[in-house]
């Protein structure tokens, strides 16, 4: 829970407080507490908004690719919140929740097709520090998608990769999202630890 969170939550008020707090409500339920602590910058938190609202609107890569890559992402960052959002906006958006619950072990999960398993690949390689993306990899990935879907699933990727370090730094944690619209539990795999979530 965000009772974790190292910086304490900030009262949100004025006009784009009332703003934030209702959208925040119609897409999530509630309103975060996550979003508390970011309002200690508001400029940072709108450029992180803006940012996402316009990544959510690209279309060159498969939008249930992306999903999976940001899941498998998060699940190695470690950050609880981003992947319980992940479960959650999977769930309102229809994607394969089988599959989605499978992310964090996808290794040992016979589910996937080859090019979502180079996708979960590509995810984690690009995430580990330093990154362990091979030119094999990229060229498969090249291959089946093409240049102007690659650049766009690394992009989404390197977001992911923002905003779950930044969440697992600051303390913010998960709050139930997927288990507030009666999903099962998650199924997590050891890079799972306590960490956190995406503005997105």
């Amino acid at each position: 829970m965000t009772s974790n969170a190292r910086v304490p939550q900030a009262e949100i008020t004025g006009i784009f407080g009332m703003v934030a707090k209702r959208f925040s409500k119609k897409k999530l339920g509630h309103v975060p507490r996550s979003l508390g602590v970011m309002w200690h910058n508001q400029a940072v938190m709108k450029t992180f908004f803006g940012f996402f609202g316009k990544a959510e609107k690209w279309d060159a890569c498969d939008r249930q690719l992306k999903s999976f890559a940001q899941m498998a992402t998060v699940a190695q960052v470690g950050c609880s919140f981003c992947l319980d959002y992940g479960y959650f906006q999977a769930h309102n958006e229809r994607l394969d929740m089988e599959k989605a619950r499978e992310v964090p072990r996808w290794r040992d999960s016979a589910v996937f097709t080859p090019l979502e398993r180079d996708v979960l690949e590509y995810a984690e390689a690009m995430t580990q520090t330093p990154p362990t993306v091979t030119d094999e990899l990229s060229a498969r990935l090249l291959g089946q998608l093409g240049p102007s879907a690659l650049v766009e699933l690394t992009a989404y990727i390197a977001a992911a990769n923002l905003t779950s370090r930044a969440n697992v730094a600051l303390g913010i944690t998960s709050e139930g999202f997927a288990e507030s619209c009666g999903l099962p539990p998650l199924r997590t795999g050891s890079a799972v630890g306590a960490g956190v979530a995406s503005p997105a």
